[in-house]
């Protein structure tokens, strides 16, 4: 049987990732089977394990996915000519996004509950948000020095930020009516103009 060139199989490899998404949205991870994500990506089960040795080796690489998509969103913001509390203030506008989308609940949910029996799962996750503590740090002691923020904190304040993040994905897997994201985010904002002068 021919290999399959290496672009190919990273292609395919994504396609799965994706068919993962479309299912957590409509099933939830722990009811999501392997023949639903064949189905939709129209896959046979062999060409599933023929990348993922197993479902939860694929939850691993929807992490992963998630942490990449949420770093290129750090890495545009950090390119973009604005002011540290703008910049401050998309990063916390995109997490919310992310916090209403139900793939995004169900994985965050699963992957808090998982890294407590899965060493794997707890190193991903630690790596990945040191690395996003440490680039919010540098833009919070950016600000400061520049005098577009009053002096804060920086590393409690990156830390508030991305536990914010993470609390109202999981209250929004606990409750769905708890609150309403519009509120959130009209106090989100109201909280972080006050991190400005003046």
């Amino acid at each position: 049987m021919p290999k399959l060139a290496a672009r190919t199989r990273a292609r395919r490899r994504q396609a799965l990732i994706a068919a993962g998404w479309h299912c957590l949205d409509r099933t939830g991870y722990r009811d999501m089977t392997v023949d639903d994500i064949c189905r939709e990506a129209k896959v046979s089960k062999g060409a599933f394990y023929g990348y993922f040795p197993h479902k939860q080796t694929l939850l691993l690489a929807l992490l992963h996915d998630d942490s990449e998509r949420i770093e290129q969103v750090m890495l545009q913001l950090q390119t973009a000519s604005m002011s540290a509390g703008a910049r401050l203030q998309a990063f916390a506008v995109a997490m919310l996004e992310r916090a209403q989308q139900p793939g995004r609940i169900q994985i965050s949910t699963d992957i808090w509950s998982g890294m407590l029996t899965d060493p794997a799962m707890r190193e991903t996750l630690v790596t990945a948000t040191a690395q996003r503590r440490r680039r919010l740090r540098a833009w919070v002691e950016a600000g400061v020095t520049r005098g577009e923020l009053v002096a804060a904190p920086a590393n409690a304040l990156a830390s508030l930020l991305l536990a914010l993040g993470d609390g109202l994905t999981l209250h929004a897997g606990l409750d769905p009516e708890a609150f309403r994201w519009d509120n959130i985010r009209l106090t989100l904002d109201l909280l972080l103009a006050a991190l400005q002068p003046g």
